[in-house]
């Protein structure tokens, strides 16, 4: 079996419309990259952990906050080329996207210099409108924007609002 990664797509309502927390990679292959490489708050498992769990926890790692209570909403699974299989639950819930506090990696930069650098899993964050987030989003994800679409009607409880908090 290939990689496993588990994520969280957040969402809040801003007056009629959806907006979802999206992070960007950090580190140097992606510092002047920006459409279709954004992504949901996400990272690699094993069979000792539950997706849930590990979709919680990587929330964490990469943005700082603690991954929102409530009700998740299964927005399945996702194969990407490489082969990885990405799956990921919807919540509602709101934080402030300036404040984020991820963790690091280490990589040697440049490459063959024998220096070490640290770098930053995920360097920014930000609220987008379902249009723009398809834009931004990572080709293989659009799945994941368009199945929280399909289930905003149902939704009827957590309703969070646009509040930055």
């Amino acid at each position: 079996m290939g990689k496993m990664s588990a994520g969280l797509l957040l969402y809040r309502h801003c007056d009629d419309a959806i907006e979802v927390f999206l992070v960007h990679p950090g580190g140097p292959f992606w510092i002047n990259k920006d459409l279709g490489v954004w992504t949901i708050p996400k990272g690699e498992y094993d069979a000792s952990e539950s997706p849930l769990a590990a979709a919680r926890r990587e929330f964490q790692e990469e943005t700082g906050f603690a991954a929102p209570e409530g009700e998740m909403h299964s927005l399945s699974e996702v194969r990407l080329a490489s082969g990885k299989v990405v799956v990921a639950w919807a919540i509602g819930g709101g934080c402030d996207a300036e404040k984020i506090r991820s963790n690091t990696f280490t990589l040697e930069w440049p490459p063959k210099s024998g220096k070490m650098r640290e770098f930053p899993e995920v360097d920014r964050a930000a609220w987008f409108s379902m249009q723009v987030a398809h834009q931004k989003i990572h080709p293989a994800q659009h799945a994941f924007l368009d199945r929280l679409s399909a289930l905003v009607p149902t939704i009827t409880e957590n309703r969070p609002r646009r509040a930055d908090a």
